[in-house]
């Protein structure tokens, strides 16, 4: 059995003695505290020279990772002190520690889908001690703040890059040793109140914290559930009683570096004291190849812990939104009013001036929780233009302000983003966007897609008017106009599974035979009809969806020759259907969208002219891909892949999204509103039975 003791200037009331198996073999393992007197320790070295096989220091700050060279030399000189009487091996740990550190943020990383420290806010209280972490940290995230001035100098000021870190660690920093900053800071009680707020909100506004294990205490002195509460902290060695401390303080996930392999939660020291022993070579002789080998082999992962006892993961979004008229912009009461005693053409200005507003966040949506536990949080971000500001200047003005959007939300924490309403169509429709953003971006139209024939299903199951059977098809006519445009080719394949007999209308006629003959090798028991007419087939529909690109409420159906009781699903922006067109047929429903309901409990947004937990179902979408953890480029441009709406309805499905409205020209229907037309169909469809046989009568 191998001998390893560990030699600590930390608390006599910790030692520790077991016997353990690591690497095939027995190792019986001792700690010594000696309450921080440097003497004793070197006593205790030289006592344990000859009766350990290997020993580690423990309780020491571990050397900066960077920084200048006397700066280092002058930390390692403390530690070969120490080392010189003797001949036993004896370690720090700083060899495995450092290896671990990447590894575990790479290993992490890939465990959690290759996407967890995605563009995520972090806060290192000291990066000089963790620059490995910082560095490999850097490969996946901007969004980096480092808070060394702040506790190692009391100067009220925080690094927020990589390249602000090495300069720090290369120049002021040496000089900083020679100032007492840090003493000034800690007597004068204004400075030391200002940077104990400024160091409470940098850790409030962060996601994850970066914790020194030595000083742990220390670095969150004064922290409580308003700073750490749904946090999660990233440092090394977690005893019990550090798990208790975040528990009570409402932090979510504790990552530790140090690899648990042995019951007695151990440091880095100890664990390179026995790799040391168990491969009876000398440390320096171990290369951080060979630590790489060894991690791999015996599993050595990095701990994550779950202090509050349930798996917690919240992913991150920004959706932007903008006001679609002047009577929105009158939604805030400072405008309102002085519209009301404004000279005329007042609130025409005021929608020019709102179109050259930089973006700023309308609303923070929280709560939004998965069935499989993962959660997500987002931004609602305001640009300032309407959709007739956006159609009076050109595409590039309206791409310069979706970037800058893009750049807030990254600053945020979200990891993907969103385009809504008019700004998901304007120029290049998200190519552009996505191109230049420094995160993927999304228009929402796969879901919308998904969303309005989700709608129309549920109304045609609503109304009554349709015959449902299980398992099968439904026995009636669907008509898709503008079938071969992006939207409409989707409609087309999805109401091909879903109806007897579609008729598809568009004045493109190779395309039509194109779509035709793909559509029916995929569901060859669809009988299908096509022409360039829409009114040749308008008086026998059921279910008709319009996704034509003629928009502006030009009319692309005549509504009055309608069958009473059909549906028709605008999925078409601008709409194809106006307001007035409408109003026309009060036994037709129309719909204009079906919005989602989100899960989760405490779901909680700003009103969206929507009922509470309600959203669009682009903004669905944009969450749908955030809690799957699928940063990516998903639905842009004007084609639209109909396996993506399949797919984004598929893991809307998982996530637990729900029909929550039907949405028409004038908001969302009711049970009443929907019964209603039902019911004046069915009075229609009478009347006209009536009225066919007096005109056989007549023409006889």
């Amino acid at each position: 059995m191998k001998q390893i003791v560990s030699i600590s200037q930390g608390n006599s009331e910790d030692d520790y003695e077991f016997v353990a198996e690591f690497m095939g073999q027995e190792f019986n393992i001792t700690r010594i505290g000696t309450d921080g007197d440097v003497n004793m320790a070197a006593d205790l070295l030289e006592e344990w020279d000859t009766k350990a096989d290997a020993i580690s220091l423990g309780g020491l700050n571990f050397n900066y990772a960077i920084g200048s060279s006397r700066a280092l030399e002058k930390q390692a000189k403390k530690v070969e002190a120490l080392k010189t009487r003797i001949n036993s091996p004896v370690t720090i740990g700083e060899k495995l520690r450092r290896v671990s550190f990447e590894w575990a943020i790479r290993h992490l990383q890939f465990k959690f889908g290759n996407n967890y420290f995605n563009h995520t806010k972090v806060l290192f209280l000291s990066g000089m001690i963790n620059y490995n972490i910082a560095k490999v940290m850097s490969e996946y995230t901007d969004n980096l703040t480092f808070a060394d001035p702040v506790f190692e100098n009391g100067i009220p000021k925080f690094l927020n890059s990589i390249a602000d870190l090495e300069m720090y660690a290369k120049g002021a920093h040496d000089f900083l040793e020679w100032v007492p900053s840090k003493r000034i800071a800690t007597t004068a009680l204004p400075v030391r109140r200002w940077n104990d707020y400024i160091r409470r909100k940098a850790i409030q506004k962060a996601n994850i914290l970066v914790v020194p294990s030595y000083g742990f205490y220390e670095y969150l002195r004064d922290c409580g559930l308003e700073e750490l509460g749904g946090k999660t902290i990233i440092t090394a060695t977690v005893y019990q009683d550090r798990i208790q401390f975040l528990k009570e303080r409402g932090v979510d996930v504790i990552i530790d570096c140090t690899p648990k392999i042995l019951e007695q939660v151990v440091g880095f020291n100890v664990l390179e004291a026995m790799i040391s022993a168990a491969l009876d070579i000398p440390l320096d002789e171990i290369s951080e190849d060979d630590i790489l080998e060894i991690i791999s082999e015996h599993n050595l992962d990095p701990r994550v812990i779950y202090p509050q006892g349930e798996f917690r993961r919240v992913n991150r979004f920004a959706f932007v939104i903008h006001p679609l008229s002047q009577e929105q912009l009158k939604k805030d009461p400072t405008i309102k009013l002085a519209a009301r005693y404004g000279p005329s053409g007042f609130m025409d200005a005021v929608e020019k001036i709102m179109a050259y507003s930089p973006p700023f966040v309308y609303s923070k949506i929280t709560g939004v929780k998965s069935p499989t536990g993962v959660e997500a949080e987002g931004w609602l971000i305001t640009v300032g233009g309407t959709p007739k500001q956006m159609l009076a200047h050109s595409a590039e003005f309206t791409y310069k302000r979706l970037l800058q959007s893009a750049k807030m939300a990254k600053r945020l924490g979200a990891q993907i983003m969103g385009l809504g309403a008019f700004t998901k169509v304007v120029g290049d429709a998200g190519k552009t966007v996505a191109k230049l953003a420094d995160l993927p971006i999304t228009t929402g139209n796969s879901y919308s897609a998904s969303g309005a024939l989700w709608a129309a299903a549920d109304a045609g199951r609503r109304m009554g008017l349709l015959k449902v059977e299980k398992g099968k098809k439904l026995k009636g006519n669907a008509m898709v106009v503008g079938a071969t445009g992006a939207i409409g080719s989707v409609c087309c394949r999805l109401l091909a599974m879903a109806f007897t007999d579609l008729y598809m209308i568009d004045v493109r006629h190779s395309k039509l035979l194109a779509l035709k003959e793909s559509i029916l090798d995929e569901t060859p028991d669809t009988h299908i009809e096509i022409s360039t007419r829409a009114d040749k087939y308008l008086e026998d529909m059921d279910v008709i969806v319009t996704a034509t690109s003629a928009g502006g409420g030009k009319s692309v159906i005549d509504i009055m020759k309608v069958k009473p009781g059909c549906i028709i699903t605008d999925v078409a922006r601008p709409l194809d259907l106006s307001a007035e067109d409408v109003a026309k047929r009060p036994d037709v429903l129309v719909i204009e969208s079906g919005e989602i309901l989100l899960p989760g409990a405490n779901v909680e947004m700003k009103d969206i002219g929507l009922p509470p937990k309600v959203a669009y179902a682009c903004l669905a979408e944009t969450i749908v891909l955030a809690l799957e953890g699928r940063y990516e480029i998903f639905t842009i441009g004007r084609d639209i892949e109909w396996q993506k709406v399949k797919e984004i309805y598929q893991l809307g499905l998982k996530h637990g999204m729900k029909l929550a409205a039907i949405s028409g020209v004038n908001g969302v229907y009711s049970d009443a509103d929907i019964a209603e037309v039902a019911r004046r169909a069915v009075e229609a469809r009478k009347a006209k039975a009536l009225e066919t046989p007096k005109k056989k009568q007549s023409a006889g």
